[in-house]
């Protein structure tokens, strides 16, 4: 089973670099991506679960004062 693995290792370590970086490039970019919105999506869902405190403010409230 490892056989075809070890081929296209092979493979690719035998392209010039620029190539080599290109296709790193297009098989990992869209992979992170992907697992970026994976985890946004888990966070805001996490997040509306639980929800918050009704006592907390939220990090990016200013306190109000009076004028």
């Amino acid at each position: 089973m490892s056989e075809w693995w070890n081929d296209v290792e092979l493979w690719l370590i035998q392209l010039s670099f620029p190539l080599q970086f290109t296709l790193v490039m297009a098989i990992l970019l869209p992979l992170c991506v992907v697992v970026a919105w994976a985890i946004d999506r888990v966070v805001d869902y996490a997040s509306a679960r639980f929800g918050t405190s009704r006592d907390e403010t939220p990090l990016g409230s200013r306190p109000e004062t009076e004028s």
